[in-house]
């Protein structure tokens, strides 16, 4: 996607979009609780766009999600809820055979599933599974790490990386943002298997492709806005997917990440938190001198220093300029001298 798209008319993230997919964690709620205004503009937009839920979070079913986000206010069902069990059961239908057995490290949410699609489950590596799929709940433990090794080493041999049987993560989120702070995600945990088994799993969710693919099936969807908080998995799932992105900083990702974004990971707007999907998005423009304006902010590159020449009239613009200017100059963050007050 490149850099925030420029415009002559000053229109919202939603212009022209025909459905805004969301993530949850770091977006429409931290924790039990919805973060403010988050439900108020998601129940706006649903008043005419259809709005998905994405969440790579395998732990619950998406009946279960759909559930606690009405819970919060929002006006949803299970079938707006996309989840990386769902996206991870298209992988596994081109890898095994109708009712094969699974060998299941995660929760609720791979299970059910599973049991929609007439898959059997196990927990044992001794039933002789036809597959694994793993993903997250936080009740997992080494015990439940071993038997995924334990299935995925069964053939053994010098060329087990090769013969053994599918493996299927339903994401590798690294972290994930919790009521107490940041803790271990799933791919964390894939990452312990990874260590035993000496090989890569099949990945559904973000930034992977089929969960962007299902969700665009799913709504009919044909110019999407993707919503998150992550560069990692939102924000490049989206551009691999080729769907428009828009970050928001209320959860994992401010503006230091953003600031040292590579090209791939790049979105299309930066947004204080969801209300800003109804805000008007003010065009990027050259300005003289060399500096990149975002409303009254103006950056501007000066050999390897990040010049403010004009702060304007809020932080977030400055942010934003300060990004289109790093990022059209082509230079390493590294090897720039940036203001601590863009990132501070």
């Amino acid at each position: 996607m490149g850099l925030f798209r420029t415009r002559t008319d000053v229109a919202t993230p939603l212009a022209g979009i025909d459905a805004v997919f969301a993530d949850l964690d770091g977006v429409v709620y931290a924790g039990a609780h919805a973060i403010p205004g988050a439900v108020a503009s998601l129940n706006r937009v649903k008043a005419d766009l259809p709005v998905g839920y994405i969440t790579n979070n395998a732990s619950r079913s998406d009946a279960y999600v759909a559930e606690h986000l009405a819970e919060l206010g929002l006006d949803v069902t299970a079938t707006d809820v996309v989840t990386s069990p769902q996206a991870a059961m298209s992988l596994l239908d081109q890898h095994v055979a109708p009712g094969a057995l699974v060998l299941v490290v995660g929760g609720e949410g791979i299970v059910t599933e599973l049991e929609k699609r007439g898959y059997r489950v196990t927990r044992s590596a001794d039933d002789g599974p036809d597959a694994v799929v793993q993903g997250f709940t936080p009740d997992i433990g080494w015990r439940d790490l071993a038997e995924a090794a334990f299935a995925l080493n069964a053939h053994g041999g010098p060329d087990a990386a090769a013969s053994g049987i599918p493996w299927i993560a339903t994401n590798m989120d690294w972290t994930i943002p919790v009521a107490r702070g940041i803790a271990p995600g799933n791919g964390t945990l894939v990452s312990a298997v990874h260590t035993a088994v000496g090989r890569f799993p099949l990945v559904a969710g973000k930034p992977e492709t089929p969960i962007f693919d299902e969700a665009r099936r799913r709504f009919g969807a044909e110019h999407p806005l993707v919503v998150g908080d992550r560069l990692d998995t939102d924000i490049l799932g989206a551009n691999r997917a080729g769907m428009a992105s828009a970050i928001v900083l209320t959860g994992i990702d401010r503006a230091k990440q953003l600031l040292a974004a590579d090209a791939s990971s790049r979105p299309d707007f930066i947004l204080a938190d969801l209300g800003g999907l109804h805000q008007p998005y003010p065009a990027l423009e050259q300005a003289r001198g060399g500096a990149v304006r975002s409303g009254g902010a103006r950056v501007r590159i000066d050999g390897n220093r990040v010049v403010i020449v004009d702060e304007g009239d809020g932080a977030l613009d400055l942010l934003r300029a300060a990004c289109a200017a790093i990022w059209q100059s082509g230079t390493p963050i590294h090897a720039l001298d940036v203001p601590s007050r863009l990132y501070s």
